[in-house]
């Protein structure tokens, strides 16, 4: 990496600032990421990741189960009206 060179104390001050301002976002993101981490460690939050990964498994294999039971659904129909 190359050493900047600076020709003034205000470019020094602004390259600080933007550090930190960096460093607060990245303290503000490992925050957060810790609060969301210790809101799936309660009971709720167990619950709702079990259920929203069942809810992916279903919901990729939802057209899936349609086209298998579908035909048998219309050969039941078609059995019922011709049994009236």
């Amino acid at each position: 990496m190359e050493t900047k060179k600076y020709s003034s104390y205000a470019q020094i001050e602004s390259d600080l600032e933007i550090l930190k301002l960096e460093k607060e976002i990245e303290y503000q993101k490992l925050v957060l990421s810790f609060q969301k981490t210790k809101e799936s460690f309660t009971p709720q939050g167990i619950v709702s990741n079990f259920l929203s990964s069942y809810k992916t498994i279903f919901a990729n294999s939802y057209m899936d189960v349609i086209n298998i039971a579908l035909p048998y659904l219309i050969k039941w129909i078609v059995k019922r009206k011709r049994d009236d």
